[in-house]
């Protein structure tokens, strides 16, 4: 409906950068729509963790990021496979969108299992934490869909997180930039 409103609105950079925000605005509602619906669906089933990990983090090195990785074998857990492979992607598709170079580390802990990615980037100012997990946030206004993303990413990364019993917190990476742990109970 917006659509046509603006189609008859006619020409000009105004009504382009509308339609263009409107497209926009229907990706990002689309994919976590799009998440949310599959989310339900997957089973949890006993999953290998270390080997989900080697694979994202595979994938990230392809695209050209510098990654560390160090996760013991046997890290195995009730999981969504897919969901966790998404939540683990988006977490380092940021840190590879603001970063140099990525650690990864996993580790049984008191009941636990911590995955901890840090990167070298800017990190997110401690007052912003909270809000970088809303649907739709972008901590910098400029980025688009192109540059930054749809501001989904730590949303989706979180729900499923939370979906299996467990949470992501933000801290500052001893690195320089920022600290994401997820921690998921065994």
């Amino acid at each position: 409906r917006m659509k046509l409103a603006l189609d008859m609105l006619g020409d000009g950079p105004e009504v382009e950068e509308l339609l263009t925000d409107v497209t926009e605005m229907e990706t990002m509602i689309e994919g976590y729509l799009a998440f949310a619906r599959g989310e339900g669906t997957e089973a949890v089933q006993p999953t290998d963790l270390t080997r989900i990990l080697n694979e994202v983090v595979s994938g990230v090195r392809r695209e050209g990021a510098e990654v560390a990785l160090a996760a013991p074998d046997g890290l195995t857990l009730p999981l969504r496979p897919n969901a966790t492979r998404r939540c683990l992607a988006n977490l380092l598709s940021n840190a590879r969108r603001h970063g140099d170079r990525i650690w990864v580390r996993a580790e049984r802990e008191h009941g636990f299992i911590d995955i901890l990615v840090d990167d070298d980037g800017p990190g997110i100012p401690q007052v912003s934490r909270d809000d970088v997990f809303k649907p739709f946030f972008r901590l910098d206004s400029s980025r688009n869909q192109a540059t930054g993303g749809a501001g989904l990413g730590l949303t989706i990364a979180r729900d499923v997180a939370r979906s299996h019993g467990g949470d992501i917190t933000l801290s500052d990476s001893p690195y320089g930039g920022l600290r994401v742990l997820i921690r998921l109970p065994v």
